[in-house]
């Protein structure tokens, strides 16, 4: 799969799954919802209940920048298996900042529920490095994914 495919791929996925390590290299994943503008990914903190505050993919971006993303799709039908992987470098914008606004308005086109309920939380940005992929087939005409 191209790189450019990956990233249209992941781009039109509903969800993805974060990885983050912190600084001694121990690894977290949670699933995120986001928004792509061109080569960054935009998830923000929204409101639905958290165990605490002081989410551990933010302190592990403080301490440990380096993170990876992966959307996927799966079907019994295994000719249609694929997933896309986003490498890059992760920034937390507070709220308030322009970008921050920015991002939680590109989450907010996508996204009806943030529409109406707006994430005041802090704004997770990755600037992508590489896009990578695999694809049981190649997308055609007739079964684009």
């Amino acid at each position: 799969m191209t790189s450019a495919e990956a990233r249209r791929r992941f781009a039109a996925a509903p969800v993805a799954r974060l990885a983050t390590a912190d600084a001694s290299g121990v690894p977290h994943i949670v699933p995120i919802v986001f928004a792509v503008a061109g080569d960054t990914i935009y998830s923000a903190v929204d409101d639905k209940p958290k165990t605490t505050p002081r989410l551990r993919r933010l302190s592990n971006v403080r301490a440990n920048p380096a993170v990876a993303l992966l959307a996927d799709q799966y079907d019994d039908d295994w000719r249609r298996l694929w997933w896309a992987r986003a490498d890059g470098t992760g920034r937390v914008l507070e709220p308030g900042e322009a970008e921050a606004a920015g991002a939680i308005a590109l989450l907010a086109e996508r996204y009806r529920h943030y529409r109406t309920q707006p994430p005041r939380g802090p704004v997770l940005a990755v600037h992508v490095h590489r896009w990578s992929g695999w694809a049981a087939r190649q997308p055609d005409a007739v079964d684009p994914m």
